[in-house]
């Protein structure tokens, strides 16, 4: 399931965070020991936070960005984010009898979703060395819904009078330990449990007679993964960075499937495997001018080796590929997989500019993990600006908003055996354009040292 066309956010609660810590940084050029006296905490993880946390239109599934920036402030910390994403996702079928209906229209309509999600953290410095960490995260998720169209390409007017859709819903809580051995320098890690479910409706002449219908559903399931990481700082020229590494978590879910409601029993029914992807976050930041802090976040997630093949719709299109290329092709086909691994990348500045009122604005790049997509997600990529603002009524506490546009990239959707060693197949399994797409993310802070 292509990450829901409604999730680019993760950028957001980095461009929260910067904010507030210019905030708290209170003059960088020639003031440095009052960035020491004032414990300056990362400009990252105030603004800067929650313009970077809001990966909502990000590539695949990624939602959260999975960030660690509460971890990394000082003191005891407390925080709570929501944030929104309004997407508008298009595209035009391929003409061809077997997707669009005569003598009708090869718009898809907008199948893009209005998308909430919420983050929190809690950090206690429990002595100079040790510190604990509780991260609560929303990380993956999708949600597409292809409109009741004439075109029938990618909805079912003649009996359910329902379209295509999507919803992938997930969380999990971050138990995080951290020691320092000596100043300036901290090690952490800990366990994490996370919790997954989804749905997938496939409706339509784009999945043939044979899969107009198909639904799989994953019931909620929780399983536990880890993390581990870095982190170095020198407060005088509030120069702070962490490399975060997550690991992948694995679930084996008894998928339901059905065609029209009705339970599929095609072949013995067996778990289908999934893994949630392993990442890695590097995240920088350091004063650049007086009440100027610039920052970094650097995001890799191993999509390539993601994949979801339920048991029934694997033997059904092993089945029926094997009888369109006469024997040549055996195996079925991913209900949802991806060609590459995502990269994405934020670069931003934050300013002080009066003792309450902090700003940074950042741009973004977001790799995309293939064109062809899948039409549960068909976009490739993106570009991002973000704005934030952050006001401090005290210096301990803080409220900080953004707003953050996403230029989705264009891209080919396709069926699923785009990618198959099959003659042919490629002009087959191409089913759609979609361009000129975008979307919309907002954010919004509360922050609390005690």
């Amino acid at each position: 399931m292509e990450k829901s066309v409604c999730k680019e956010s993760v950028g957001f609660s980095r461009l929260f965070s910067k904010t507030r810590e210019v905030t708290r940084n209170n003059g960088l050029n020639g003031s440095f020991s009052k960035i020491h006296r004032f414990g300056l905490a990362p400009i990252m993880c105030g603004i800067i936070s929650v313009l970077i946390s809001d990966h909502t239109q990000a590539s695949a599934l990624d939602q959260s960005g999975q960030s660690i920036l509460p971890f990394l402030e000082n003191g005891h910390y407390f925080e709570a984010n929501a944030f929104a994403v309004d997407a508008s996702v298009s595209g035009v079928v391929h003409d061809r009898p077997n997707l669009v209906r005569a003598n009708q229209s090869r718009d898809t309509g907008d199948i893009g979703q209005n998308v909430q999600f919420y983050t929190a953290a809690l950090k206690l410095q429990l002595t100079d060395q040790f510190s604990f960490g509780l991260l609560y995260d929303q990380p993956f998720a999708a949600k597409t819904a292809y409109p009741l169209r004439p075109n029938n390409s990618y909805s079912d007017n003649d009996f359910s009078q329902e379209g295509t859709s999507v919803n992938v819903e997930s969380q999990d809580l971050s138990f995080i330990f951290g020691y320092s051995p000596f100043k300036n320098f901290q090690i952490y890690g800990g366990p994490v449990y996370q919790e997954v479910k989804g749905k997938a409706s496939f409706r339509g002449m784009a999945y043939t007679e044979a899969f107009n219908g198909y639904e799989a559903n994953f019931k909620e399931k929780g399983e536990l993964g880890w993390l581990a990481g870095v982190s170095y700082q020198i407060p005088e020229i509030a120069l702070k960075a962490a490399v975060t590494y997550r690991s992948k978590i694995k679930y084996k879910f008894q998928v339901e499937e059905s065609i029209f409601g009705e339970p599929l029993q095609y072949v013995k029914a067996a778990k289908t495997t999934i893994e949630t992807p392993q990442s890695v976050n590097i995240d920088f930041q350091t004063g650049v001018a007086e009440k100027t802090i610039a920052y970094m976040n650097l995001r890799w997630v191993n999509w390539k080796d993601f994949n979801i093949r339920p048991t029934q719709y694997n033997a059904l299109t092993a089945d029926y590929l094997n009888e369109l290329t006469e024997g040549a092709y055996k195996k079925g086909i991913d209900l949802d997989s991806y060609q590459k691994d995502q990269y994405n990348v934020t670069l931003g500045i934050g300013h002080q500019f009066t003792e309450k009122w902090s700003f940074a604005t950042d741009v973004g790049w977001d790799s995309g993990t293939g064109n062809p997509a899948s039409t549960l997600g068909p976009m490739k990529g993106s570009w991002s600006m973000g704005l934030g603002a952050q006001f401090n009524p005290a210096q301990n506490y803080f409220i900080a908003a953004g707003v953050k546009y996403y230029w989705l990239g264009d891209a080919k959707s396709e069926d699923g055996a785009y990618y198959l060693p099959i003659d042919g197949i490629k002009e087959m399994a191409e089913q759609a354009e979609f361009k000129n797409n975008h979307a919309i993310a907002y954010g919004l802070k509360i922050g609390y040292h005690f």
